[in-house]
């Protein structure tokens, strides 16, 4: 039985999570926590003195994530990390924590196991393009931009390809930020904020006479929990750190 903390649990990935981890009969729910609610301990730190549990699935702020992480990773505690925002040189960071103190830890921008695919199938067809760019449509009270999941489809594209910008014209913006942020290999990234949207991303590739795009929809967030127990036992057996969750579906 695997005990599992969670941290942003009365959120809506959160509870999500929660309940996941309560119906599995692999895992037992170990702690909630949360700043809000009277059931839930405030801090991961109070958590760790009350109660044993093996891992923690983190779902919380961007703000926030970089010292949980640290923290569980010093203190030999096992990290799924569901919230994004983490930047190249914290990731290292962490990666670095948790081989050096033997504490497995998995960082996922996107638990859905279609959204993955979608990323892996991207990375595939940039073989094949010379030209492409990202749209990731959220909804509007996501802080941060661009997703975590765009950024790191346009990271495993620069595996295949140094830029996607091929026979561009030079180009000028008449308004600031038309073109999106421009992120590996040249690969423009655009973010849409709106009402109404949970997660989706279109990735366009074009060339000579032919446009294909690879899309994928998020209409409940139920879709994440198979990647986040996929998560949980990998890092739980495996004990080693990775980035991405295409890494443990191949």
């Amino acid at each position: 039985m695997i005990k599992i903390a969670v941290c942003g649990a009365l959120g809506k990935m959160g509870k999500e999570v929660v309940k996941t981890v309560e119906e599995c009969p692999e895992t037992e729910l170990a702690a909630k926590i949360d700043i809000a609610g009277d059931d839930t301990y405030k801090s991961i730190e109070e958590a760790h003195k009350a109660v044993k549990f093996d891992l923690l699935i983190d779902f919380t702020q961007p703000k926030s994530i970089f010292e949980n992480a640290k923290y569980c990773l010093t203190n030999g505690i096992k990290i799924v990390i569901g919230t994004t925002g983490l930047s190249d040189d914290q990731i290292a960071e962490l990666r670095e924590l948790s081989e050096k103190n033997n504490t497995g830890c998995l960082i996922a921008p996107n638990f859905s196991t279609g959204a993955v695919l979608m990323m892996m199938f991207a990375k595939q067809a940039s073989k094949y393009f010379d030209n492409a760019e990202i749209i990731e449509l959220h909804h509007n009270q996501k802080k941060d931009a661009p997703s975590g999941t765009s950024i790191k489809t346009a990271l495993m594209m620069s595996e295949e390809k140094e830029t996607f910008t091929k026979n561009n014209c030079p180009e000028t913006e008449t308004i600031k930020g038309a073109r999106g942020g421009i992120s590996y290999s040249d690969i423009h990234i655009h973010s849409v904020r709106m009402p109404g949207y949970i997660a989706s991303q279109e990735v366009i590739f074009g060339s000579a006479g032919q446009i294909m795009t690879i899309r994928h929809d998020t209409m409940d967030r139920n879709c994440y929990m198979q990647g986040v127990m996929l998560a949980v036992k990998h890092v739980y057996d495996k004990n080693d750190f990775v980035y991405g969750l295409e890494k443990i579906m191949q």
